[in-house]
């Protein structure tokens, strides 16, 4: 039985309450990582329940987490027979029982691993903000340093520009050359933000109910920002949290099948654009976004592939 949570955090005494914090974890030959990352996920204390969503791994990783974990209540192991992608295996579990009766929904992925306390404090951090809708920690490599992604701005063509042209770096001494990475260091405190890292979300369950879950028409990439674009559009902030940090093991699901996530990389972008911003720029210069997206895509590949 799952203990609930107090006022501030994950512990309290065990009864029926149902769980604070509902984890998900999208699976795809994880390999020895999805263990890490499911231990990582059950030491941050009671008031968490775990669903696992493996879409047709072949290297044994949702075995493995089953022989460890399959006999406890508040682990779950869904299988589905082929690859849906990330954002409908998300929906998926946040529909399962075992997530409905959840006050908060974790979406994490299956490469990372939480810091002690670190998921206690987001929702701290959540609770705290009655206007934000999700909050997302300092994501880390081994060395504890903050990896690119973990606070951003939204991509737009502009700032996507400046960004892949490096001149973004200007924007230090004028603001007009700002891209998608902040240029100075990383605030210390809890700061509202447009958007984090997609490695770990903690959201409000009503609010993800609310704007109807991930958008399914992504493959893998940029179902994160949509997701809290939508958030903004309904007026909920998203939370960078510094003091909450998860290590992540960046480039694990790229590394059997590079072509295929770079491509739905850039699929990701154009849907995002089209989406979201495409409605504001004339027709030439729509397609002029498009074509840059995939003229990237091209100028990127060789080193995405050399990074197998």
């Amino acid at each position: 039985m799952v203990a609930p949570a107090d006022r501030t955090g994950l512990s309290g005494p065990a009864d029926e309450a149902p769980p604070t914090v509902a984890a998900v974890v999208v699976n795809f030959n994880a390999g020895d990582a999805l263990a890490r990352c499911v231990e990582s996920v059950l030491a941050q204390g009671p008031g968490v329940r775990l669903v696992i969503v493996d879409n047709a791994s072949t290297d044994g990783s949702a075995d493995r987490v089953e022989e460890l974990y399959g006999r406890r209540d508040d682990v779950t192991v869904l299988r589905n027979g082929d690859n849906p992608g990330f954002a409908r295996a998300v929906n998926q579990a946040a529909a399962d029982p075992a997530c409905r009766d959840a006050e908060f929904l974790l979406i994490l992925n299956p490469d990372c691993e939480f810091m002690p306390g670190a998921l206690r404090t987001l929702v701290a951090a959540l609770r705290a903000n009655p206007q934000a809708g999700l909050a997302g920690p300092m994501v880390v490599d081994r060395d504890g340093q903050a990896l690119r992604g973990t606070l951003r701005r939204f991509p737009d063509p502009w700032r996507s520009l400046m960004q892949f042209s490096g001149l973004w770096r200007l924007g230090r001494r004028w603001p007009l050359f700002q891209g998608v990475e902040p240029v100075s260091e990383l605030p210390a405190a809890v700061t509202e933000s447009e958007a984090v890292s997609g490695a770990c979300m903690l959201l409000r369950r009503d609010a993800f109910e609310r704007i109807g879950g991930l958008d399914a028409g992504y493959g893998l990439h940029c179902e994160d920002l949509d997701l809290m674009y939508r958030l903004r559009e309904q007026g909920r902030v998203s939370l960078f949290v510094p003091a909450a940090r998860v290590y992540h093991l960046q480039g694990l699901s790229s590394r059997s099948r590079p072509l295929w996530v770079h491509w739905q990389k850039h699929r990701g972008m154009q849907r995002f654009f089209g989406k979201f911003q495409a409605q504001r720029y004339a027709w030439p210069l729509r397609w002029g976004v498009v074509a840059a997206i995939w003229a990237r895509f091209v100028l990127t590949l060789p080193l995405a592939l050399l990074r197998r």
